[in-house]
C-alpha cells in the first residue's frame, strides 16, 4: 500500500544503527563476501552541478561518515558529470580500473550507465545507486520515496487552490528530465493526486532539469494557454521554479499563482518565505548521504547484518527486480515549518536566508 501521509515537519532520520549494536555486526551467511578492513576505497559518482546539494552536501557528508566507520582510514574518490553522460561513463571506468572497492552511482542517465554497472559488476565492483535508480546489476539503492515526493507537492497544490480548486482550474506542469527515472516518479505521484480534480493544460519534461529550459517552455505554456489562465505550476523542482517565475514576471504577471518546487534550495526557501513560491519539498541529505556511506562500508566489510538492516525495502529497475533498498521520507517544506526542517538539521542558517534583500520577508513568518 502506498504511503500517503505528509509529514509537515522535519524527523531528523540519523541512523543510529552504531547504538543498536548493529555498526560492526558481521554477517554469519555463506554468501558473505570476504570482510575487509579499514584501510578501503569508495567511489562517489554525482551527476551535476547545477544543484549546488552535491557538491554542498553530499559529498562531504559522504566522505565524513566513510572516515567515521573506518577510524579515517577509508576515503572516497569523487568525481562529479557536471549533467555530461559520456563524461560520467569516462568517470565510472576510470574507477573501475583504479579498482576502488565499491561505487556509489548518482546517474546521468540511468539507462546509459547501465554497460558501465555491468563492467564494475564482472570486475568484482559492487555498485549503489544513490537517489537515483541506476539500471544495471546494481547491489543496493538508497534515496528518497520519490512517489511520495510527487504525491506531496501535488497535495500542496491542491492545498494552495483552497477548497473550491476544481476541473476548471489549469495547471502547467514542469517536469524533470526524460532521462532521469525519479522525474517519472515524482510526476506519476503528482498526476495520482491532480488527475481529474484539475485540468492539465500543459505539460513539458525538461531536458536535464536546466532553469533555463523550463523558463523556454513556461513561456511557450504561457503564449499557448493565456497569463491571466494559469491556476498553478507544478515545478518538479526549485532551480526550474526559478526559471518558471522568470517566464512569468517577463509576461508581466504581477501576482505570481501557487508554485511548486523540490530539494529545499538556498534560492527556494527565500522564495517560500517571500511567497514567490508556495512550498518546496525538504529531503534530509544527511539521512540519504549518511546511509549510503553506511551501506558502503558494510557491503564491503561483508557486514550482512548491518547490510539487510539498512535496506529492508525493496525496488525494481527496468533490468533488475527485488533491489534491495532504503527510501527515505520526503518533507512538505512551507512558511511554517522552515525552521523546524532546513535550520533545524543545520542545511542553513536563519542569516544564510534571511539576507537583506529577505529580512522583512523573514520577519513575517518569525524568522530573526
Amino acid at each position: 500500500m502506498r504511503r500517503i501521509a505528509i509529514s509537515v515537519a522535519a524527523t531528523t532520520m540519523t541512523l543510529s544503527l552504531a547504538g543498536c549494536g548493529v555498526l560492526g555486526a558481521t554477517g554469519d551467511s555463506a554468501s558473505a563476501s570476504p570482510s575487509k578492513g579499514n584501510d578501503i576505497t569508495v567511489g562517489l559518482l554525482l551527476p551535476e552541478k547545477a544543484n549546488t546539494r552535491y557538491d554542498k552536501f553530499d559529498y562531504p557528508i559522504i566522505k565524513s561518515q566513510v572516515a567515521e566507520l573506518t577510524q579515517k582510514r577509508g576515503k572516497v574518490e569523487y568525481a562529479n558529470a557536471d549533467a555530461d553522460v559520456s563524461q560520467q561513463n569516462a568517470q565510472m571506468q576510470k574507477m573501475i580500473d583504479d579498482k576502488v572497492d565499491i561505487i556509489l552511482i548518482d546517474p546521468v542517465d540511468a539507462h546509459a550507465i547501465s554497460g558501465e554497472v555491468k563492467k564494475a559488476k564482472d570486475a568484482g565492483i559492487p555498485v549503489i545507486a544513490y537517489d537515483r535508480l541506476a539500471e544495471g546489476p546494481i547491489d543496493a539503492y538508497v534515496s528518497f520515496d520519490n512517489e511520495l515526493v510527487g504525491e506531496v507537492q501535488g497535495r500542496s497544490l491542491l492545498e494552495a487552490l483552497g477548497s473550491h480548486a476544481d476541473t476548471s482550474d489549469k495547471i502547467v506542469m514542469m517536469n524533470g528530465s526524460p532521462t532521469d527515472p525519479n522525474a517519472k516518479q515524482f510526476k506519476e505521484g503528482a498526476l495520482s493526486e491532480l488527475n481529474g480534480k484539475v485540468t492539465i493544460a500543459a505539460s513539458y519534461d525538461t531536458v536535464k532539469w536546466k532553469p533555463e529550459n523550463a523558463q523556454a517552455n513556461m513561456a511557450q505554456a504561457i503564449a499557448q494557454i493565456g497569463k491571466n489562465n494559469i491556476a498553478a505550476v507544478y515545478s518538479a523542482n526549485d532551480d526550474m521554479a526559478g526559471g518558471v517565475i522568470k517566464a512569468l514576471e517577463a509576461a508581466g504577471v504581477t501576482t505570481l499563482p501557487p508554485i511548486t518546487g523540490q530539494d529545499a534550495s538556498l534560492e527556494g526557501v527565500q522564495r517560500v518565505v517571500a511567497d514567490e513560491q508556495y512550498m518546496s519539498v525538504y529531503k534530509s541529505y544527511p539521512d540519504e548521504a549518511q546511509a549510503a556511506a553506511q551501506m558502503a562500508v558494510a557491503k564491503i566489510q561483508g557486514k550482512d547484518i548491518q547490510f539487510d538492516a539498512l535496506t529492508q525495502d525493496k525496488v525494481d529497475s527496468p533490468t533488475t527486480k527485488s533491489i534491495p533498498a532504503r527510501l527515505i521520507q520526503p518533507v512538505a517544506l512551507t512558511k511554517t515549518n522552515i525552521r523546524s526542517t532546513v535550520i533545524s538539521d543545520g542545511i542553513y542558517t536563519v542569516g544564510d536566508i534571511c539576507t537583506s534583500a529577505y529580512k522583512a520577508a523573514c520577519a513575517r513568518v518569525g524568522l530573526k
